[in-house]
């Protein structure tokens, strides 16, 4: 079944109930993610107050959360290749929010990094295995919804940042912070994991030749990661030096130097909301192609134009162009890998992370050593890179 295609007017959904409760609970395992997720990320700074961490000390700490993700993308592979996604992800869910609870309690800096690496680890475990549901449920519809999913992840994150907000300036402690969500999110998890999808892995074919436990994806399935990687990096470079671009070459006030980080998120967020509609009115290889062009204008627009309203507008267009990357190549992978969904987006996952975390520190290296304008004008041949795999690939529009 196709998940999308060029028609003339948008296709009705024809879906049964049980796809229809299988969409909502996948939709409330993506919310538990990104809720999760943001609101650890609104109490660093009263963690890095509480603990005494340097700017420098508390960089060296945030390294344990990818890191702990990172080194267990092998054994999500693993397991994917072995057991039904929904159960990785039910347990993914439940360790991801005990990881949290727990992190309001770390006294020393020793077990706040061994807490993050454990965070990491499990949030690794529910996305790999959330994304993977999401496919299964996509492939009940027939026409695209599985941009949305990443969509209500922005929007929880949104939400947790809100309330993050709202407790710090309520004096309220991290750690009661941090176990009334994980105790809410463990509900809701528990509550609708019964309506996710009972995926069986996908079998090994005795004729061929056993493959390892984990592997990088192969020659097929390396382009589709290597798109996640040009678009992750993207990604990974406005989180770290959107505000600081702002800040340092656009020269913008202090207090406007969140206001590019803010442009690009609510673009990133509509862009997913949208998504599937334009999926499902040009198809999944025309969509992708926009999102590269939109990524090097954006960049390069802001890298030439360094003033506030060009480079928002720039930011905006990143936003865009990002929003519905890796859902939509995530969608792809699981109609023509012979692997299971789980094991085919852990290995292309694998890709697109490396290129997460590492392209942010070589953009600081490249201002470093001649200028931020110039690093953001080269990562916008990422969207030039983006649009020659696209095309490429072997499948249809």
């Amino acid at each position: 079944m196709r998940v999308a295609q060029q028609v003339d007017k948008e296709p009705e959904v024809t879906a049964t109930p049980a796809a229809a409760e299988a969409r909502w609970a996948i939709t409330v395992f993506f919310l538990v993610s990104g809720f999760g997720y943001a609101t650890w990320a609104s109490r660093i700074p009263t963690i890095q107050h509480e603990l005494g961490l340097s700017e420098a000390e508390l960089g060296g700490v945030l390294l344990a959360l990818p890191t702990g993700l990172m080194l267990t993308l092998p054994v999500t592979g693993y397991l994917l290749q072995r057991f039904s996604s929904r159960q990785i992800m039910l347990t993914g869910a439940v360790l991801y929010n005990v990881a949290l609870g727990l992190l309001g309690f770390a006294a020393q800096t020793w077990q706040l990094v061994a807490l993050l690496f454990c965070f990491g680890s499990s949030r690794n475990l529910l996305n790999i295995s959330m994304n993977a549901q999401s496919v299964g449920v996509q492939a009940l519809y027939d026409r695209s919804i599985i941009a949305t999913f990443h969509g209500v992840w922005s929007v929880a994150g949104f939400a947790a940042a809100a309330l993050g907000a709202v407790l710090i300036g309520a004096n309220i402690a991290p750690d009661y912070h941090f176990v009334a969500v994980g105790i809410v999110l463990t509900g809701l998890a528990l509550a609708f994991f019964p309506r996710s999808l009972e995926l069986a892995p996908t079998p090994a074919d005795p004729d061929k030749p056993a493959r390892p436990r984990f592997a990088l994806p192969d020659k097929h399935l390396l382009k589709f990661g290597l798109i996640c990687f040009a678009s992750m990096a993207c990604e990974g470079t406005m989180y770290d030096w959107s505000g600081v671009y702002f800040e340092k070459a656009v020269h913008a006030p202090r207090e406007w130097a969140a206001a590019g980080f803010a442009t690009y998120m609510v673009a990133m967020t509509t862009g997913r909301f949208v998504g599937d509609w334009l999926v499902n009115r040009y198809g999944v290889k025309p969509l992708l192609r926009v999102s590269g062009l939109l990524m090097t204008l954006g960049l390069a627009l802001a890298a030439l134009f360094p003033l506030p309203l060009p480079a928002a507008v720039g930011f905006a267009l990143v936003g865009l162009g990002v929003s519905c990357v890796v859902p939509m190549v995530f969608s792809m992978v699981g109609r023509v890998s012979t692997l299971s969904s789980g094991a085919a987006i852990a290995g292309v996952s694998t890709v697109g992370y490396i290129g997460f975390l590492l392209v942010p520190p070589v953009v600081g290296f490249i201002a470093s050593a001649a200028d931020l304008r110039w690093s953001f004008a080269l990562m916008a041949t990422l969207g030039i890179v983006v649009i020659g795999l696209v095309s490429s690939l072997e499948t249809a529009d």
